[in-house]
């Protein structure tokens, strides 16, 4: 690591005593092409992406007090601070350039791609095509087949306005297309918020909890979890899905989804589930309205400082559609495909698209853009 001096431990004063919240934040930007040895960039979370610069965000009232400083210069910088933020700075920086273990059993040298595979009537983009588990399976072998590395199944919809389902049927739901689908070596992952779906899909072969309440929404879901030794995708949600739309209030929405999820890693790991099984999601469209989306959006790379791989799910999300013209969900991938690549270009390393083989393709061409850059590619 360029910076000198020596890191913490986990009871530092980067971990306070209020569920993990944090009032200093680092936001990586300036990114490069990582070239090895350049003292003016850090590799970002030990990927092909690097950073330049960090811009220094501080809780200040209501607002926010911004300072921009240069990789080069971030020692001497350091130096200046007291004693106590120096240290606790060390290990914001450290989070943000070690590189991140495999996820689910896959290796995070590249982008990935988490197809999604609705099992359900009433999702907001494709609700019933395919809904009877025929048709999800082979739904999810054709998404297979375009790139995806992951299968993402879920049997409820969480979309703005919708009804909880019987846990009963969520799991009847879920559970053949699972199955099918792990026994095929696919990666499955099981889009639940409930303890008992979660525990019958992982026995059923899938590897990932998807959760849009972060293991928070039954009280028995993070023992569910660690039992089983599942990876987890923790999602940021202000309110539920009935009413998560009802005037969504901030205080700064990149600062506030990073404390929250700070907070439940925080809880997570107290119940067994280490940092390298945990992946995150700012939550867009939950909770949230365009303005916020586009926020967390611009405010991406602050959430590696978490120490997780980072999820992003904006595919065919209303918010699109808000900003820039009204289009149904289905057209929507021009939308999809420009948030992605403002996810890829701030180091995200999952995406969960509904067009995989559309993302594959523009993943595909981002990447072989960023390889032409190195000197060993000319």
């Amino acid at each position: 690591m360029p910076l000198s001096g020596t890191y913490p431990a986990p009871d530092s004063p980067f971990a306070t005593g209020d569920g993990g919240a944090v009032d200093v934040y680092l936001r990586p930007v300036a990114f490069v092409t990582q070239v090895e040895d350049d003292p003016g960039a850090w590799p970002l979370t030990g990927g092909p992406r690097g950073f330049s610069a960090v811009e220094v965000l501080r809780r200040a009232g209501e607002g926010v007090e911004r300072e921009v400083v240069p990789v080069a210069l971030l020692d001497d910088w350091l130096q200046e601070k007291p004693g106590n933020e120096r240290v606790a700075l060390l290990e914001k920086f450290a989070a943000l350039e070690t590189g991140r273990e495999s996820f689910a059993g896959l290796d995070l040298d590249r982008p990935r791609l988490m197809g999604i595979v609705n099992v359900t009537p009433d999702s907001f983009s494709d609700g019933g095509l395919a809904f009877e588990p025929a048709s999800a399976i082979a739904h999810g072998r054709t998404l297979l087949a375009a790139g995806a590395d992951i299968l993402d199944v879920g049997g409820e919809s969480t979309r703005p306005g919708a009804a909880p389902v019987d846990e009963a049927e969520e799991v009847r739901r879920v559970l053949p297309v699972v199955q099918a689908l792990a026994e095929d070596g696919a990666v499955v992952s099981v889009d639940t918020r409930r303890a008992a779906v979660a525990r019958a899909a992982c026995a059923a072969g899938a590897h990932i909890v998807n959760d849009v309440t972060a293991l928070g929404g039954d009280p028995e879901a993070i023992a569910a979890v660690a039992e089983a030794g599942a990876s987890v995708v923790l999602m940021h949600m202000q309110g539920e899905p009935r009413t998560m739309q009802h005037d969504p209030q901030y205080r700064f929405a990149p600062c506030d989804v990073f404390d929250f999820l700070a907070g439940r890693i925080e809880a997570c790991e107290e119940a067994g589930i280490p940092r390298h099984r945990i992946a995150v999601d700012p939550g867009i469209g939950f909770g949230k309205t365009p303005a916020h989306n586009l926020q967390l959006l611009s405010h991406l790379s602050m959430l590696h400082g978490l120490g997780c791989p980072v999820l992003l799910g904006a595919s065919r999300k209303s918010f699109i559609s808000l900003v820039a013209g009204k289009a149904g969900p289905g057209e929507r991938l021009a939308g999809t495909l420009a948030a992605n690549q403002a996810a890829l270009e701030q180091g995200v390393q999952i995406l969960r698209v509904h067009d995989v083989a559309e993302a594959r393709q523009a993943v595909s061409i981002w990447s072989a853009i960023a390889r032409s850059s190195l000197p060993h590619d000319c």
